[in-house]
């Protein structure tokens, strides 16, 4: 069984900063890529950002140059650096992997449960 747990949703104030953290434990053999994505109300899934196993990263664009994303391959980890967050970044946010627990076995995509960030006015 895998599993990713996120942590460091929140509340904070236009212009501030959060920083979101997702690990991924369980039966895991090997990783492809991380990243986060995020989910406005009444609206499907949207990309923030994509680390590839080489360390290639693909941001959407309302979010370049606010966001970083950053893996920690040792803790099967991902990392999203917020900073100069606006009201309209106010969403859940996902983190998820492509995983497969073992050898020759497709990658699949596994995803966390949410967390909340809500940015104030």
């Amino acid at each position: 069984q895998v599993q990713l747990v996120e942590s460091g949703g929140g509340l904070v104030q236009a212009g501030g900063s959060l920083r979101l953290s997702c690990a991924a434990s369980g039966s895991i053999g090997s990783i492809r890529s991380m990243g986060w994505y995020r989910q406005f109300p009444g609206k499907p899934r949207e990309l923030v950002v994509r680390i590839t196993n080489d360390g290639t990263t693909s941001y959407a664009d309302s979010v370049k140059g606010r966001f970083t994303g950053s893996r920690d391959n040792a803790k099967n980890a991902v990392f999203l650096q917020m900073n100069s967050l606006k009201p309209e970044d106010t969403a859940v946010y996902y983190c998820t992997s492509e995983i497969r627990t073992l050898l020759l076995v497709p990658f699949r995509d596994y995803w966390g449960q949410g967390t909340q960030v809500t940015v104030s006015s």
